[in-house]
């Protein structure tokens, strides 16, 4: 009996191991076909084109596969959050139906451009909705009406066998035919550009609409580009320096292009650079008006008329400054008599509100054979401010440049409502006190200053909580700047603060993190006291980097920087730097930063000329290169970082 038991349990045993060995077999039977399956479906996601609402969704896995063959397709990159796309989507759908019904039917799909970000890029998307029709892959920018009747339009227009993208309009420069076309040009505008430049292409786009544009006016504006990177004996003779580079031409004479960097806007820009540079005034009260309620001088060519040799020569010269100064020229007896002047003259009018005894209401000059243009540009220049002017935001860079600036802050308000209460009193009360003083220090520029409008220059000048109604400071060269001791204002403390400064016996203000205690790391961290010291020793060559230490790109910067530094450590010659420009001054007005990073490389005998790092490459190799072609002294070369 116990023998049978026995056998039993053996029996029993065997067929549970058969049984859990076949289970373990079926499991990972079961896992391979779902690892396979896994793997159909992962394919089959990757290249599968799904359909929402007959809208055909495409992804960086499977649009090349989808691409194939296809003659033209509408596509949409849009954002999930974006209003305008939003919108737009019920519209889409039904441009989606009609060009299906179309003979061929036509494909329309659209791209979520945060999710598919390699397409987006490739097709440089920088705004949703943005619409694309592809011609056997090629994109054709769609900038018509959101409409289903325009859009399928232009869609089957270009769907025609017949056709062909239009001709660029946008000319091609190059030695053969730069100085033939830009010395026969009214005026033109020229990109300098380099093929491998971000900056370049994305503004390619843009221009070239902007060429389109203006290639219809009458007479058209002509837009051109030059390859500065093949071009560059063009590019060095006007000096480009950096990617992309504007200038504008007339008649081979080259000018700065200071405008936008988008369609519209280039347009615009563009369409006021080909008027005038002065307008023509006809009637006494035009320009008594200006005198009475004006902010700025007002500046008044007269002349016999448009064949006058002076007119000419006046029209040259504001041609060059048109950007900075309001420019106006007559023909009227009448206009004569008023501003007491002659044919052939210049005359700069201070506005009422500017005018003092201390200094001549106007200004003439009188344009002869012998004037050059430069001599009437250099008198507008030094009669356009009045001897203590208003310096505000909006003229800062066109009147108030030139160091040293003496600025005394107070509540400063010339509107209207404003002249007729006991508050102009005041303001027209500090300003006396500071003409007092400016007409005893004529190599120094003088202003006011309204305290709300420099309140960030107040503070760096430590004045923001002084207490006092009327603060004063002094800008000097090399950013180097002085601040009045808060004091009960008067023209005898101001006088004694200037004539401080005159002497030399004032002490800059800079802001200014602790000097570090241990400076002997491979990257030299710079302050703003040690910015002379370290910066502008003209013993060493100093590659500096300004950063911000919230910055996304300084801090993918900084192994590479790092890197850089320990390449070179040994160079006796060279010293690479860092500065938080956030928490310190710069007290040099040459090494400007308007962004971050900003680098640039100080030689050893040019300190305030530096050379602003301007590459995309912001690798060892290509910091490496940049140091190398501007080193004063030859580089050792390391392999070892």
């Amino acid at each position: 009996m116990r023998k049978i038991a026995l056998l039993l349990v053996v029996l029993l045993g065997a067929a549970l191991f058969v049984s859990v060995s076949r289970c373990d077999e079926g499991e990972g039977d079961s896992d391979g076909e779902e690892e396979d399956e896994d793997d159909d479906d992962e394919e089959e996601d990757d290249t599968e084109v799904k359909e929402e609402n007959g809208v055909l969704i495409l992804t960086d896995g499977n649009f090349e596969t989808f691409m194939e063959g296809k003659d033209t397709v509408l596509v949409e990159f849009y954002a999930p959050w974006c209003g305008h796309c939003k919108q737009f989507a019920p519209e889409y759908e039904k441009i989606a139906q009609a060009l299906k019904e179309n003979d061929p039917p036509i494909p329309v799909a659209k791209v979520d451009a945060t999710v598919a970000s390699g397409l987006a890029s490739r097709f440089e998307v920088s705004g949703y909705p943005t619409i694309k029709i592809l011609k056997k892959g090629e994109p054709v920018d769609y900038d018509g009406e959101r409409t289903q009747s325009a859009i399928v339009e232009r869609v089957k227009e270009v769907a025609h066998p017949d056709w062909k993208p239009p001709p660029e309009a946008t000319l091609v420069l190059t030695k053969d035919n730069f100085d033939d076309t830009v010395n026969n040009a009214d005026i033109i505008l020229v990109e300098f550009y380099a093929p491998w430049c971000g900056h370049c292409k994305r503004l390619a786009p843009e221009y070239e609409k902007a060429a389109q544009e203006l290639s219809k006016r009458s007479p058209p504006i002509p837009l051109a580009k030059v390859d500065a990177t093949v071009e560059s004996d063009i590019a060095s003779r006007f000096e480009v320096t950096g990617y992309p580079t504007l200038k504008i031409f007339r008649k081979g004479k080259m000018f700065d292009y200071n405008g936008p960097r988008e369609k519209y806007g280039i347009v615009d820009y563009m369409g006021e650079q080909a008027g005038p540079p002065s307008k023509q005034v006809q009637a006494v009260k035009q320009v008594q008006e200006l005198i009475k309620d004006g902010d700025d001088a007002v500046i008044v060519g007269v002349f016999s008329s448009e064949q006058d040799a002076a007119y000419e020569t006046y029209i040259e010269a504001c041609n060059m400054l048109r950007e900075d100064f309001t420019f106006r020229h007559t023909f009227s007896a009448e206009v004569f008599k008023l501003l007491k002047a002659s044919p052939g003259q210049v005359v700069v009018i201070q506005p009422e509100k500017f005018r003092s005894k201390y200094e001549p209401s106007s200004q003439t000059l009188t344009v002869k054979d012998s004037t050059l243009v430069s001599d009437i540009q250099d008198f507008f220049k030094k009669h356009v401010i009045p001897l203590v002017g208003h310096r505000k935001p909006s003229n800062d860079a066109k009147r108030y440049t030139k160091r040293p600036l003496v600025v005394v802050y107070y509540g400063v308000d010339f509107s209207f409502d404003y002249r007729k209460g006991e508050s102009v009193f005041l303001h027209q009360f500090w300003r006396s006190k500071v003409l007092e003083v400016a007409k005893d220090f004529p190599e120094y520029t003088f202003a006011i200053a309204d305290e709300e409008d420099y309140a960030d220059e107040l503070k760096s000048l430590g004045l923001s909580e002084s207490g006092e109604e009327v603060n004063a400071g002094i800008m000097a060269e090399g950013g180097k700047k002085y601040a009045m001791e808060p004091d009960e204002f008067d023209s005898d403390v101001l006088r004694e603060f200037v004539m401080a400064f005159k002497k030399g016996k004032l002490k800059s203000i800079v802001k200014s993190q602790p000097v570090p205690k241990n400076n002997k790391g491979p990257v030299k961290v710079v302050v703003g006291k040690t910015f002379e010291e370290i910066v502008m020793d003209k013993q060493k060559d100093v590659l500096i980097e300004f950063y911000a230490p919230w910055c996304g790109h300084c801090k993918k910067l900084e192994p590479d920087y790092l890197a850089l530094a320990k390449k070179y450590k040994g160079e006796k010659s060279l010293v690479i730097a860092k500065m938080d420009a956030t928490a310190n001054d710069v007290p040099n007005e040459n090494y400007k930063v308007e962004g971050f990073p900003t680098i640039y490389f100080a030689p050893s005998n040019s300190k305030q000329s530096p050379v602003k790092f301007e590459g995309g490459d912001r690798t060892v190799d290509g910091f490496s290169k940049f140091l190398e072609q501007h080193a004063t002294k030859p580089l050792h070369k390391r392999d070892e970082l």
